[in-house]
C-alpha cells in the first residue's frame, strides 16, 4: 500500500523548489523576521564632513546633502534649523544626513567651515 503519489511513498505536497528541496517549517500564520539591514555604505567617520549635490530619489529635484556631522539628533536638528534660516531655503534630516534643498554647496562649504567644522565638496 502505497502513502503518496510519489514514488517512494513520499505524502510531501512540495512541487518545486529552489533551495536544494530544503523548506523552511513556519507555521502559515507567523511572519518570517526580515534580514538585518545593512550599515549605509559610503559614509567614513574620518571627521570630515561631506557637502555634495544629489538628484537620486527626488524626482529630478536638486539637493545638497551633508555627511559627517558629530553630535546626537537634537544637535542635528539645531544646525539644520540654522542652515535653512540662513539660506533662505528647505530642507530636512534623513538620518544623520541632512538634505538641503537646491544646490547650495558653496555657501555650505562656507557655513560649515564658519562653524568650525572640517569641511570638503565631496561627489561631481
Amino acid at each position: 500500500m502505497s502513502t503518496g503519489s510519489r514514488p517512494g511513498g513520499d505524502a510531501s505536497r512540495l512541487v518545486y523548489s529552489t533551495d536544494g528541496g530544503r523548506v523552511r517549517a513556519t507555521p502559515h500564520n507567523r511572519k518570517v523576521a526580515p534580514p538585518a539591514p545593512a550599515p549605509p555604505p559610503g559614509v567614513p567617520d574620518d571627521g570630515i564632513v561631506r557637502i555634495q549635490r544629489d538628484k537620486k530619489g527626488r524626482g529630478g529635484k536638486t539637493a545638497t546633502t551633508i555627511t559627517g556631522l558629530p553630535g546626537d539628533e537634537s544637535a542635528l536638528d539645531l544646525l539644520l534649523k540654522q542652515l535653512k534660516s540662513r539660506l533662505g531655503t528647505g530642507g530636512s534630516r534623513e538620518g544623520r544626513v541632512l538634505v538641503i534643498q537646491g544646490d547650495h554647496r558653496d555657501r555650505l562649504l562656507a557655513e560649515v567651515t564658519a562653524l568650525g567644522y572640517r569641511a570638503k565638496l565631496a561627489g561631481g
